[in-house]
């Protein structure tokens, strides 16, 4: 997956564990998360140097992690710093109260950006983040 690194970015080492574990998933494993989630995902994350960087999730088609902005429409965009990512993507910070205090935008429906919380701990227990 160090197709998807980008240098400078927390992110890209949690995004690039995360495909990891999505290519582990079985057939049936993959289907179970694409039905939970049901929507493409694309990541704007800013560095400290304001350096942005954009990753896609795909839970609608492929189940997969790619570097890019969505290759289909995302069901939504998130916006926020590398440092916001990393702490939404270990549990240290909640995904409502980082766009409550502004730490995280959204453009698109914001009510599926509530499902990318479960795919990051379902990976994260897969990959061992």
């Amino acid at each position: 997956m160090s197709d998807i690194k980008v240098e400078g970015f927390k992110a890209s080492e949690i995004l690039s564990r995360l495909g990891s574990a999505f290519e582990g998933f079985t057939d049936a494993e993959r289907m179970a998360q694409i039905k939970k989630a049901n929507g493409i995902f694309e990541l704007r994350i800013t560095n400290g140097k304001k350096q942005e960087a954009v990753w896609t999730i795909d839970m609608k088609e492929k189940g997969s992690v790619y570097k890019g902005p969505a290759q289909s429409k995302p069901g939504v965009a998130l916006l926020m710093s590398d440092d916001t990512f990393a702490q939404l993507a270990d549990g240290k910070l909640d995904g409502q109260k980082a766009f409550m205090t502004g730490k995280l935008k959204t453009k698109g429906n914001a009510m599926l950006a509530t499902k990318l919380t479960p795919i990051l701990e379902t990976a994260k227990g897969k990959a061992k983040l």
